[in-house]
């Protein structure tokens, strides 16, 4: 069972997901605590109302000194929009999804609707995701998971959007699963990182 840390910065979504599939039994975690670099979060309400322990923190070092208060093995980037440096000890325990096949449409300026709007241009007919370990650089640390969508020629991004989130809905619990089970060291072993 990982003891997570939840990072986010807009409305929690993820947050929901999580909270379900942990109330469910289906994730093999618990949500030690919640923390935003985004004081109007709709996540940070989201959080306190599932009863779990909120902040909101400006910069790495308040997160990380908000951190410190906990028992974590996990963090969980859940539509977190910093580069985040966590504590030595969480190093490689940082886990982010990227609504994007990695290595396709990843690194700095590629996230949220920006991914789903450059899917579209370059005329994909795939896209998906990808459950991936953080590390110093932007979408570059071990894969752990990655799954993919079926585009129509006629989506949108704002449909590309939706198709990727309903999958990321299933492969972020999975992906956690899996870390759970394996082990952190399993993946960046693998990966050669």
């Amino acid at each position: 069972m990982r003891r997570m840390a939840v990072l986010l910065s807009g409305s929690g979504r993820t947050l929901d997901n999580f909270h379900q599939r942990i109330v469910a039994g289906s994730l093999a975690a618990t949500i030690q605590v919640v923390i935003t670099n985004n004081v109007r979060a709709l996540g940070l309400e989201k959080a306190r109302n599932y009863g779990y322990p909120a902040h909101y923190a400006a910069d790495n070092a308040a997160v990380n000194a908000a951190l410190a208060n906990y028992s974590v093995d996990l963090i969980a980037l859940a539509g977190y929009l910093k580069l985040y440096t966590p504590p030595q000890s969480l190093q490689r325990a940082v886990l982010n999804i990227h609504p994007a096949l990695i290595p396709s449409f990843c690194g700095p300026g590629f996230y949220g609707h920006h991914v789903h709007e450059a899917v579209k241009a370059r005329g994909c007919t795939v896209s998906g995701c990808t459950v991936h370990f953080a590390n110093e650089e932007y979408d570059a640390g071990p894969i752990v998971l990655q799954r993919c969508v079926n585009l129509d020629l006629d989506d949108n991004p704002d449909d590309i959007a939706a198709k990727v989130f309903a999958v990321e809905c299933e492969v972020f619990p999975e992906a956690i699963n899996m870390v759970d089970r394996l082990g952190v060291e399993y993946f960046w072993t693998r990966s050669g990182q």
